[in-house]
Parts: structure tokens; C-alpha cells; sequence
């Protein structure tokens, strides 16, 4: 059984015991989250949502919080004399899903 959910503007498709990265989530390594904008249920039956699933969540344990590798960002104009050099390290947590309730 798999489901396709939303958070953090991305829709991600998960299976029972799988590891996600998602955008970072206010909690704790060792919480419990419930994603509830559930679009699509499959498996046996399929059932796909307009938009969303009704009834239908997806439960998981926040294993970490961490940070991305670092990118870096650099602006540049041809001969102006402009250069800008900046780094990023995006956040995010790790999930691992538990349970698909459809």
C-alpha cells in the first residue's frame, strides 16, 4: 500500500517503513506526526482524492532534524564589478512513515 502526500509544497509518494525528508517540521526527534492532505490511497483499491482523500492520514516518528549540505550562491555581472558570494543549507527533518490510514 503506498499513499501520495502533501507538506512543505512538495507531494511525495510513501510506503509503510520508508524514510522521507520532508521540509522541516516543528517537533521533536522521537514525536509523532500526522499528515492529513492525503491527494491519493494505492494498493488493492485505489482511491484518488478531489483534491484531497477523505479521511484518509498518514502517520510517522520524526527520527532528526538536520540541515542540508551547503550550496552555494553567486551572483555575477559581466564587467560591473559586481560579485556576490553566499551560502545556504536548507533544513529538514527525517521522517519514517508508520501507518497509511485510508
Amino acid at each position: 500500500m503506498y499513499a501520495i502526500i502533501e507538506t512543505g509544497g512538495k507531494q511525495i509518494k510513501v510506503e509503510e517503513g520508508q524514510a522521507i525528508y520532508v521540509e522541516k517540521l516543528n517537533a521533536e526527534a522521537g514525536d509523532t506526526v500526522t499528515f492529513d492532505k492525503v491527494l491519493m490511497v494505492g494498493g488493492e483499491n485505489v482511491k484518488v482524492g478531489t483534491p484531497l482523500v477523505e479521511g484518509a492520514t498518514v502517520t510517522g516518528k520524526v527520527e532528526k532534524q538536520g540541515r542540508a549540505k551547503k550550496i552555494i550562491v553567486f551572483k555575477y555581472k559581466a564587467k560591473k564589478n559586481y560579485k556576490r558570494k553566499q551560502g545556504h543549507r536548507q533544513p529538514y527533518t527525517k521522517v519514517i512513515i508508520e501507518k497509511i490510514n485510508a
